[in-house]
């Protein structure tokens, strides 16, 4: 079964309002970027990527709580994070039964994530291309 069909099945089990929730939230992240790439990791968690994790996706007793791998590091101009704020690396935004989602402030944020995550790769490549060159030959 392809993760977005697991996903689907996972959405569907979840009778309450997470299901829409999550349903939503997935919605948004796929609309955002076209490349995002979407997989089932951890024992049953939905992860969305780009060049690297951009968030996951929990649905927990009272809430849904989208993790975002490099969150510290994102631009949060409308705030949309609400959880592990004083951290170093990651960020969470909680969603609650009736809370309205932000579609417009959530794609910022995936293409900051995305952006970060290309940067990042980026950041990363010439040094391994430095270590791939041949060395000089004396003469």
């Amino acid at each position: 079964m392809k993760p977005s069909e697991i996903i689907d099945r996972a959405i569907a089990d979840l009778k309450d309002w997470r299901g829409k929730m999550l349903a939503t939230v997935r919605k948004v992240i796929l609309q955002a970027d076209p490349e995002i790439i979407e997989e089932w990791k951890y024992m049953g968690t939905p992860r969305w990527s780009r060049d690297g994790t951009i968030c996951i996706g929990n649905a927990h007793k009272d809430k849904v709580k989208l993790t975002f791998a490099h969150g510290a590091g994102l631009p949060d101009p409308d705030k949309l994070f609400n959880n592990g704020l004083g951290g170093k690396e990651w960020r969470a935004i909680d969603l609650f039964e009736g809370d309205r989602v932000n579609e417009r402030a959530l794609k910022k944020l995936i293409l900051a994530a995305a952006a970060h995550n290309r940067a990042e790769l980026k950041r990363k490549k010439p040094a391994t291309a430095r270590a791939s060159r041949p060395k000089a030959r004396k003469k």
